[in-house]
């Protein structure tokens, strides 16, 4: 029990996957190819830290070449009222059901909370996992670090 201590390595293809939107729209991230993709696990939607951080995610300008997906194990339904409320312009994707399964794929899932612990992923165009950091629960991270990140990805 407890987290998972095997996370997804820089230099691996990313595990694909697809989950519904606030919207309820299928996301699936082998569609991006060709973009740069920052994956952002976060515990839950309405909590604080989460909240500041993807405010700063909704607040930098990232360039026309990165998609920004955020996921967590809350529902499509949670999500749109969240999303609705702080106007994220990003996809907020549901890891419901399955009850965190993506989390899971990524490395990220902490089994004995049955959330996702702070995990951000940045791809290439090609799928491939170039940067991350996982923090633990209770510390955000610095939306400024995944800037720099892609600007070392060509």
């Amino acid at each position: 029990m407890g987290v998972n201590a095997h996370p997804v390595e820089v230099g691996a293809p990313a595990p694909d996957f697809e989950l519904q939107d606030q919207h309820g729209a299928p996301v699936r991230l082998s569609r991006l190819r060709g973009r740069k993709v920052v994956l952002v696990f976060y515990p839950l939607a309405f909590s604080g830290i989460c909240g500041s951080e993807l405010d700063a995610l909704r607040d930098t300008a990232f360039g026309d070449d990165v998609r920004v997906l955020t996921v967590s194990v809350d529902s499509v339904f949670t999500l749109r009222a969240w999303a609705d409320r702080e106007g994220y312009p990003f996809s907020l994707l549901s890891d419901f059901w399955p009850h965190g399964q993506v989390a899971q794929a990524y490395g990220v899932f902490d089994d004995a909370k049955g959330l996702a612990r702070r995990g951000t992923f940045i791809m290439d165009g090609e799928g491939v996992i170039r940067w991350s950091v996982i923090n633990p629960i209770s510390a955000a991270r610095d939306v400024a670090d995944y800037v720099k990140a892609l600007a070392d990805i060509h």
